[in-house]
């Protein structure tokens, strides 16, 4: 069922509406994924032997995991859009992409190249059957559990794709983790010229910036946090994604989020 509004004569999506303020939150967001999975899989439950290594990437996956799907179960069960419900249901996808890309791609021996190539035709799959069975794969349509379930799985996929796309970029083409930044950057830029510059379709061009921004994420998350031989500034996890959770509730309540929306 939609979520009519008759006063507006609108259907009112469950998602915000994309501005600056989203995608500056979205950047932190993904960010808070990558040191909140490390300090749960490598700061708390440790990473001193591979065999520690191996079940931390595991525990944590299913910590997160149960996290992601009760967020998921609650944010379709919402009638209507809640800022911080949302936001929470992001960040949950992006400490669990982060903890099953680890295990993925160094405990299962996948590697960076077969995990990103493999997730990357799971995203790519997700958005044409979403496609195929709705019409649409603009946000705007976000407005029943059926979309929504297409919506989070796809999201699923694309956080899960950035932690190994940011590792794979950073760690094997040794570009350090400022590089790899430099590069998801830029190519978030180039996006955001082809949206202001050209005619190229929105939604193809939103879904191209929301995967990038993880990616990106991830490897500032992994340059504030990991060792300083490694190429990090080795702050504490706990204490990086603490403060990034305190900014990114700052600007939820300094810039007021709007539920992105349609004609009827």
């Amino acid at each position: 069922m939609h979520i009519f509004n008759s006063n507006l004569n609108t259907i009112v999506s469950k998602v915000p509406q994309v501005t600056l303020a989203f995608w500056v939150v979205k950047i932190l967001a993904t960010t808070l994924g990558e040191t909140g999975g490390d300090a749960v899989t490598m700061s708390w439950l440790g990473e001193t032997t591979p065999e520690a290594k191996a079940g931390g990437y595991l525990i944590g996956t299913g910590i997160f995991g149960v996290i992601f799907f009760v967020a998921v179960l609650v944010q379709i069960m919402a009638k209507k859009f809640h800022p911080f419900l949302y936001w929470l249901t992001i960040v949950a996808t992006t400490t669990v992409g982060t903890t099953l890309a680890d295990y993925c791609t160094r405990s299962l021996g996948i590697g960076y190249t077969g995990g990103s190539t493999i997730l990357l035709i799971c995203v790519i799959a997700s958005l044409l059957i979403w496609r195929w069975s709705t019409g649409s794969i603009s946000i705007e349509t976000v407005s029943t559990p059926q979309v929504e379930i297409f919506y989070w799985v796809t999201i699923m996929f694309s956080q899960t794709l950035g932690t190994a796309l940011g590792d794979w970029v950073a760690d094997t083409n040794e570009m350090g983790y400022l590089g790899a930044a430099a590069v998801f950057g830029g190519l978030l830029l180039l996006t955001a010229l082809l949206y202001y510059l050209s005619s190229f379709s929105r939604v193809i061009l939103f879904w191209t910036a929301f995967i990038l921004t993880r990616p990106l994420g991830a490897v500032v998350g992994d340059f504030l946090d990991k060792p300083i031989a490694k190429g990090g500034l080795a702050l504490s996890r706990y204490s990086a994604s603490l403060a990034l959770l305190v900014v990114i509730v700052a600007l939820i309540l300094i810039f007021p989020q709007k539920p992105a929306s349609k004609a009827h």
